[in-house]
């Protein structure tokens, strides 16, 4: 059985957050069918804070306004969505999180464990494994950004049942060769076919703060083959798009590569890292 899923890019600034963009793209995707909607990393707030006040004060918990209006949503259309947003943790604490909401109801919260750059100036890192849950959609994990790139990460989500992986990201735009997708959608391909997992990656665009941001949104199936996007190629600047595709998320569990291989049986472990920190 297929679900329609939709990754929504939406232009965020931390200097005119506004919650309009966000409301918008849920409710196009929604009309487009979508069961499963995902929206990007920290979609409320914006990412590029200038100190941690700045960023404590766009901080919410979980019963603050960012939760409630996509419970309100979730309950209207029908629909899971994840987004990311700024936690308001325990102890003033803020962390770079994501929402899982059904039918009105919060199903979970993960916090990202893998922080890049400057975050750790702004945000305390998750101390849990991936939140990976039953859902309307599927058995579902949730991942943030920089720990679609660990590897280990992701496998640890896929051995703990995921069928399908939602991913809010802020991948910043950088240099690369001319006609070459950006290696953060290369990753996301790569692991989705390395693990046989889907992926929603739901980047966000828009220029904030003298950053660039990709606008790399994809829906990979679980081949690691593209099933929409990327979002954004060499034809001009990041925008807002709602990308959607149907997925078989009990196709996930399906570990075989061939009559000979398989994801899980041909690890040897005892080999791995040896003598590595």
């Amino acid at each position: 059985m297929t679900i329609r899923v939709a990754a929504c890019q939406v232009d965020v600034d931390v200097d005119d957050p506004g919650a309009e963009a966000v409301d918008a793209a849920v409710r196009e995707a929604a009309s487009a069918g979508a069961q499963l909607i995902v929206l990007p990393e920290l979609a409320f707030s914006g990412y590029v804070f200038e100190s941690i006040e700045e960023a404590r004060l766009a901080a919410q918990p979980l019963d603050g306004p960012y939760v409630t209006g996509i419970r309100r949503l979730s309950q209207e259309t029908g629909s899971v969505i994840v987004a990311g947003f700024c936690e308001l943790g325990e102890g003033g604490a803020v962390h770079n999180s994501a929402m899982v909401v059904q039918d009105g109801e919060l199903l979970g919260c993960y916090r990202k464990a893998h922080l890049w750059d400057r975050e750790s100036d702004f945000f305390t890192p998750g101390d849990a494994a991936p939140l990976v849950i039953d859902t309307a959609v599927g058995r579902l994990a949730v991942l943030i950004c920089y720990d679609l790139e660990m590897s280990d990460w992701v496998g640890t989500a896929a051995a703990a049942g995921a069928e399908i992986i939602a991913a809010p990201c802020n991948w910043p735009l950088l240099e690369r060769p001319a006609g070459e997708r950006p290696l953060e959608v290369v990753k996301a391909q790569a692991v989705a076919g390395a693990f046989k997992v889907h992926i929603v990656v739901a980047d966000r665009c828009g220029h904030e703060r003298g950053v660039d941001w990709i606008g790399g949104s994809v829906i990979c199936e679980n081949t690691g083959y593209p099933a929409a996007g990327p979002a954004t190629g060499d034809d001009g600047p990041a925008r807002p798009v709602v990308l959607t595709a149907d997925l078989d998320p009990a196709s996930s569990r399906n570990k075989s590569l061939g009559p000979r291989n398989g994801v899980w049986d041909d690890r040897r472990p005892e080999l791995y890292w040896i003598g590595c920190p």
